[in-house]
């Protein structure tokens, strides 16, 4: 298959509505944020909650959407597991419903027409272009795999909400430090910014852990290694190992691999609040 960097539409519709949604958000981050700096400047709280955000949103989906959800790598109480939905929802990353079935179906089907994120297809294409396409392959089987799951259930039914409440409760401490200048700067930084970032983030895996990096483990696809990805990804970069060993719950296996998605999940099952999943 040719690499066609760019092209819309391979599976399905173009998506008119995601393609605004997402031009709006980026010129609000790209132009928006800056320009705000520019005239009124951020304060250590606005930072503050930018890297906590940053932090909490990022582990949503690295830890709860990716580990936790798609591949089963540990399990957990309910309440630890509707803490990772929430957080997940908040990065703007759709519901966990539709991110799970997404990434497990690229898995099944890497590199191939079926991948939502195929690589083949270029990097635009993998990075960015294909969320605004219409999935022609929505509510097969492996969307049905996560419709059994009553809490990722609970959560596609109240994303919109919970989106929503990821922008509100930064803006709201804003709001408290300095008024209406303090909501607006903490809406800009720890909720505009902050989501344009980890959506691209979470991109690079899809694009550049494709693309560029070492394959020491697996050379059957295009999934590589990137360490520097793994840096703004908490341990997502060492994809090329993730491919090959899905179910574990470490990204990165060895001790010195900047991963902190397996410290915090190894964290977890120290104190009880997570185990491995059973064979």
């Amino acid at each position: 298959m040719k690499r066609n960097a760019g092209r819309i539409g391979l599976k399905g519709k173009t998506d008119y509505g995601t393609i605004v949604v997402f031009a709006v958000f980026s010129l609000a981050a790209l132009l928006g944020a800056p320009l705000f700096s520019y005239f009124y400047d951020y304060t250590w709280l606005d930072w503050t909650l930018f890297g906590v955000f940053y932090i909490v949103t990022g582990l949503g989906i690295t830890v709860g959407y990716h580990r936790l959800f798609s591949h089963r790598s540990f399990t957990c109480p309910d309440w630890v597991r509707l803490v990772f939905l929430i957080a997940g929802g908040w990065a703007m990353e759709n519901s966990a419903l539709k991110w799970c079935s997404d990434h497990v179906r690229h898995h099944a089907k890497v590199d191939q027409e079926e991948d939502p994120y195929n690589a083949k297809n270029g990097f635009w294409h993998s990075h960015l272009l294909w969320i605004f396409e219409k999935s022609a392959y929505d509510n097969d089987k492996y969307t049905a795999i996560f419709q059994k799951d009553k809490l990722v259930m609970w959560q596609h039914r109240y994303y919109l909400p919970i989106l929503i409440s990821g922008f509100v409760l930064p803006s709201l401490i804003g709001f408290l430090h300095r008024g209406w200048v303090g909501g607006l700067s903490a809406f800009l930084l720890a909720g505009v910014a902050r989501t344009f970032l980890v959506l691209n983030s979470t991109f690079a895996i899809n694009s550049v852990c494709h693309l560029w990096g070492q394959q020491p483990y697996n050379e059957a696809n295009t999934s590589r290694d990137s360490w520097w990805v793994s840096l703004v990804t908490f341990g997502e970069g060492y994809h090329n190992y993730h491919h090959a060993f899905p179910r574990d719950y470490r990204n990165g296996p060895k001790w010195y691999n900047f991963d902190p998605s397996k410290w915090l999940i190894f964290t977890l099952m120290v104190i009880g609040l997570a185990q491995k999943p059973q064979p």
